[in-house]
């Protein structure tokens, strides 16, 4: 077998210097050029986080087969540990897989289980637990990971520190999907949630879902070195923007994420506080229309749809800039493999006018919109009635409540408001969101296409990366054109923290120091 120890081919293409430079685009490089330093510095022990934080509903589980938003996802890496972390460069490293081994083809995989490591129990983690682990999101499931692990076709023990995973179709990207944040490990045979055992830094003292969740340091060294540093973290669930900046600025919390773009500028001038800004590696917000049903099977109403958006509009008035124009597909213009060449969906009242009417629909268009979905969804709705409006195409606006939103809204209703979040490559973005048909739970506009499935599956293990390059282009190419997304923009990463919180490093994957700010991070 060839070795590849605790890396693979970096999925992101993002540095420093992007960083930097997109905050002196808006005029704050002096506020926001000084956010590498604040991962400087030796870590210390002590303190209590206190976390005002958005994504997260009443609704919320431990359970990770549940996971849908960063609160959960934020807790869940507080209590347990995935196989395989993303860097923040983008390389996947060991987590609980400490190395890996891979032979040529890409099907057969020998993975090296972290020695010395303990539940909350005392039990010693080990192959039963990491095959258990992983089963939970295989076979009858509605995992949203269980699209991930399609091709696994068996995981077997070696020894109580080896498995060896099988394939039946190649993917070089496989460390990176076991990265996924519903792939926490737990103990073999664990049902009961409510009493967390898990391999993580804390352990959980109160969960009240939609409402708080607090940790306290498990006594004695955690096995990552420097990480795990304060006694207790408290979280707490601000779903308003306004609320949480409010709650930063008179220090009732210590960080906060997801910063309104249009009050950015002026925390940042606020000497206490430090804004982590990380261009185009945010949400992508879509509309998603399922293309099974009508009036969205139409393909034509579909395209007046795509052109019938001012993309422009929305990141300039309800994102202030921060984000960048999306083109109907989650591909990040900072992701490896992004189709720069792809042409952009414009706004165009005439061509929209013209799918229209080509359409034969006249009935008013429904779309549900739910600050629930995302800040901001409603105000992104309003500017889509309006400029479809210009096309002569009514659409219904009807907002709902945030209350149960992914619940009962998304994968529900035919045309609704979602967000979805930055993956680690773009094989894990494009599976998570369009592969397998509807037998992939998360498929949100119920997409088929052949030739899109045949040509993800062969890029997964092309060696040739001008080929790979060619065959991801046309995967967004083919979504773009026969999806039911109308993706139209892609945030910055925009999070805040008062100055003697340390560690909140650039966002590698997702925001908050990839969702880990409460292990990773330290006081000064």
């Amino acid at each position: 077998m060839a070795m590849i120890e605790n890396k693979t081919d970096s999925g992101l293409i993002l540095d420093r210097r992007q960083l930097i430079l997109g905050a002196s685009a808006v005029g704050l490089s002096a506020a926001f050029s000084s956010m590498p330093a604040m991962a400087a510095g030796a870590p210390k022990k002590g303190g209590v986080l206190r976390m005002g934080v958005e994504g997260g509903s009443p609704s919320d589980s431990l359970d990770p087969r549940t996971y849908a938003d960063s609160i959960p996802i934020n807790i869940s890496l507080m209590l347990w540990n995935c196989l395989v972390e993303v860097a923040d460069n983008g390389d996947a490293t060991g987590e609980l897989f400490e190395s890996w081994e891979v032979k040529p083809g890409a099907t057969e995989w020998l993975f090296n289980i972290r020695k010395g490591v303990t539940f909350t129990s005392g039990k010693t983690l080990d192959a039963d637990d990491v095959i258990y682990s992983l089963n939970m999101h295989r076979g009858e499931t509605k995992s949203p990971a269980k699209a991930l692990l399609n091709d696994i076709t068996d995981i077997k023990k070696v020894n109580a520190n080896q498995v060896q995973i099988t394939m039946s179709n190649g993917n070089l990207d496989l460390p990176f999907n076991l990265s996924d944040y519903h792939l926490i490990v737990v103990p073999n045979g664990f049902t009961d949630w409510s009493k967390p055992d898990g391999t993580g830094a804390f352990t959980m003292e109160e969960f009240q879902p939609g409402v708080r969740f607090v940790a306290k340091r498990k006594p004695g060294n955690y096995w990552k070195p420097n990480r795990g540093n304060f006694d207790r973290v408290e979280l707490r669930y601000i779903g308003d923007a306004a609320a949480r900046s409010q709650a930063l600025m008179t220090g009732q919390v210590d960080v906060i994420n997801r910063v309104d773009p249009k009050t950015a500028a002026l925390l940042a001038k606020n000497p206490k506080l430090r804004i982590s800004r990380t261009p185009g590696m945010g949400n992508r917000f879509a509309f998603v229309a399922h293309t099974d049903k009508d009036p969205y099977s139409n393909k034509d109403l579909m395209m007046a749809l795509k052109y019938g958006i001012d993309r422009k509009k929305i990141v300039d008035n309800v994102f202030s800039g921060y984000a960048s124009i999306g083109n109907d597909h989650t591909v990040g213009t900072k992701m490896k493999y992004y189709d720069t060449k792809q042409k952009q969906t414009p706004y165009d009242p005439d061509k929209a006018k013209f799918y229209y009417k080509k359409s034969g629909v006249t009935a008013p268009i429904e779309l549900q919109v739910s600050e629930g979905a995302f800040s901001g969804a409603t105000d992104a709705g309003q500017v889509y009635q309006e400029s479809l409006a210009k096309a002569g195409i009514n659409l219904d606006l009807k907002r709902v409540s945030g209350d149960g939103y992914w619940d009962n809204v998304w994968l529900k209703v035919p045309f609704c408001a979602v967000y979805w979040g930055n993956r680690p490559t773009i094989d894990n973005q494009l599976t998570s969101t369009f592969f397998g048909g509807l037998k992939n739970p998360w498929n949100d506009t119920h997409f088929q296409n052949e030739e899109f499935s045949k040509t993800l599956v062969a890029a997964r293990v092309e060696m040739d990366q001008k080929k790979r390059g060619a065959m991801y282009a046309r995967c967004q190419e083919l979504i773009a054109q026969n999806s039911g997304m109308v993706c139209f923009a892609v945030q910055d990463y925009l999070d805040a923290c008062s100055t003697k919180l340390q560690g909140l490093t650039i966002s590698g994957r997702y925001d908050l120091a990839d969702d880990r700010i409460a292990e990773k991070g330290w006081f000064a």
